[in-house]
């Protein structure tokens, strides 16, 4: 980031609060896999806000701040978003803190314990919040997700093509995930993207929800960057969600179990490929090299989907017998 522009975002925060710059300061407070970038504002009072630098040449800042007001409206747990000034990329939000959820997974009953909170966020999320609006979740967007895996990871990353099940499982995943009910979907629902603050989970990094279906965001959750559950404990929260949204209305009592669970592995695998995709375009396109170190822990994940999916046990077993032992080898050439 360029003197130049931090002199702007300093000045622009300064005036904010109708102070000149060399009353605050202004002090990294991280980053993530786009073009934004975080900064901790601290007042002469000691008090301290957050100052979102999004670039408008790469980052429309305007879904974020929508959504914010939208969710905050609702009395979900969000940043406040106190100014916009969307010509230079600048945000002013509430600063919620240096936690992260994953910090805190320590053992297993923090684990569950901060889990079962966050299914119940979720819950909220799309109980007070109508997805009207939002982009629909469609099957040409989980289809443009889906792509980015033979693209990306097979043939740039690998030099692997596709083997011949993947169209059937592409076919098979799109349609599990167009025959759920479609709510507001967060898209991003990871473990990194709650913030821990006064004890309470706060949801950031909303930008991209769209309208789409209900076990997203469970997947984004149970399957995402820091935990590994077993079968059991899969299974466990995803009935415990499926109990809770039958009983508020969100699934109808003819949505069964069964047929939920078998959804769920759907959008994980779904999520599992997207993600193996974008972690190797983020190495070979914006040259982020630090995402290649995640991508057995995704393999992992697609496994566990797949073994939900019998009728796909060609692609699963070539996703073991091909698929892994090549990111294996790959890595150990690119020592990760």
């Amino acid at each position: 980031m360029s003197s130049s522009r931090i002199n702007a975002l300093t000045t622009w925060a300064a005036h904010q609060h109708g102070l000149g710059a060399d009353a605050i300061s202004i002090a990294p407070a991280g980053g993530d896999a786009s073009f934004r970038r975080y900064f901790r504002l601290t007042l002469p009072d000691g008090t301290t806000q957050v100052v979102m630098d999004a670039p408008p040449q790469q980052e429309d800042s305007q879904p974020f701040v929508a959504i914010a007001r939208r969710l905050h409206s609702a009395g979900l747990p969000v940043p406040q978003v106190h100014a916009a000034d969307y010509a230079q990329g600048f945000l002013l939000l509430d600063d919620l803190g240096s936690t992260p959820l994953q910090q805190l997974f320590t053992d297993d009953a923090v684990v569950r314990g901060y889990h079962n909170q966050a299914l119940t966020l979720i819950a909220d999320l799309q109980n007070r919040v109508s997805p009207t609006s939002l982009p629909a979740y469609d099957a040409a967007l989980l289809g443009r997700e889906l792509d980015l895996f033979p693209e990306w990871c097979l043939n740039a990353w690998l030099g692997l093509s596709a083997p011949d099940s993947w169209t059937a499982l592409r076919d098979e995943l799109i349609d599990q995930a167009l025959a759920q009910p479609v709510v507001f979907v967060h898209r991003d629902f990871d473990a990194m993207n709650l913030m821990v603050h006064h004890q309470q989970l706060f949801m950031i990094d909303f930008q991209d929800a769209v309208a789409g279906p209900i076990s997203y965001d469970v997947i984004s959750l149970l399957r995402g960057r820091y935990q590994r559950f077993s079968d059991e404990q899969f299974a466990a929260f995803v009935e415990a969600f499926h109990h809770a949204a039958q009983r508020d209305g969100r699934l109808s009592n003819r949505h069964d179990a069964a047929t939920f669970l078998k959804q769920c592995q759907a959008m994980a695998a779904q999520r599992s490929l997207k993600v193996l995709g974008i972690f190797c375009r983020l190495t070979l396109r914006d040259h982020k090299t630090s995402y290649l170190a995640r991508l057995p822990h995704f393999l992992d994940h697609l496994d566990d989907s797949l073994a939900g999916l019998p009728a796909h046990d060609d692609f699963a077993r070539w996703a073991q017998d091909t698929l892994r032992p090549a990111i294996m080898a790959r890595l150990n050439e690119a020592d990760v």
